[in-house]
């Protein structure tokens, strides 16, 4: 064998090598493997969060449930949000479900699900003069980097500031500590929050934006997202969806 020709041969083994290192898996090798690999925030209180060292919350029991009508084991990841979904492009996991909202531009990246819940971002502040989009002009708003609540709170006219933090518990500290004048989340999320931070009187305003919100797989992996929607729709249609969304909100929240 030639050098020349040897060292061809070690390149394409290399670049097969590569290719091979970052392809999402099938949903065939995914029940060979018999675990879902899955990755979530696990700071977004009731959604995904830790109580003590164990991963809780809707998202969770949602994932949870639908793994196992897929006949799957779970094996969680956690990581920051903004790293969620660049995680996936790199198929370090088969799936995230992180609250993440349904957007034109996230589709480009990564191939959505069915929605396992809708919600949209309100507007909270202790100010109970503070309620609408308009409201917020001249004021100084918090939220979470890498987030659809971000790139709304961009679009409203005459905001003062928008700080950012890495973590929404941060965006809500700082309302709780008067270092801005509102803070936009998830409704779910802001009505726990009012329930629990009854002496800093947060007030919930309207929408400002409505979303649909759903687990995503890497680009292109319809197999596997195409088992996750019919999973998800099984649990919806035999009561277990109910259940775990009257446990942690007293309600359905399904898109209606």
């Amino acid at each position: 064998m030639s050098k020349l020709l040897k060292s061809m041969l070690l390149v394409l083994a290399a670049a097969l090598g590569t290719t091979a290192a970052v392809q999402a898996r099938p949903i065939e090798q995914i029940k060979k493997d018999g675990k879902l690999i899955v990755a979530t925030e696990g700071q977004f209180s009731p959604f995904n969060f830790f109580q003590g060292s164990k991963l809780t919350g809707f998202e969770v029991d949602v994932a949870e449930a639908i793994a196992a009508k897929m006949g799957l084991k779970v094996e969680w990841k956690t990581i920051g949000f903004d790293a969620l979904l660049t995680g996936l492009q790199n198929d370090r996991w088969d799936m995230v479900i992180a609250s993440h909202g349904i957007t034109d531009e996230r589709a480009k990246a990564v191939t959505f699900g069915e929605p396992h819940y809708c919600s949209g971002g309100v507007i909270v502040a202790k100010d109970p003069a503070i309620k609408t989009a308009k409201d917020l002009a001249g004021k100084v708003i918090a939220v979470q980097v890498g987030t659809t609540y971000l790139e709304n709170v961009k679009k409203v006219a005459g905001v003062k500031e928008v700080k950012t933090f890495p973590q929404d518990t941060q965006s809500r500290a700082a309302l709780q500590t008067g270092k801005v004048d509102a803070w936009v989340t998830d409704k779910f999320l802001a009505l726990t929050a009012a329930k629990e931070d009854v002496k800093y009187g947060f007030k919930l305003g309207e929408f400002l934006f409505v979303e649909r919100i759903a687990p995503a797989v890497s680009k292109g992996n319809t197999g596997l997202i195409g088992e996750v929607n019919k999973a998800l729709a099984a649990i919806m249609a035999d009561g277990s969806y109910a259940k775990i969304s009257t446990k942690w909100f007293k309600e359905d929240i399904r898109c209606k």
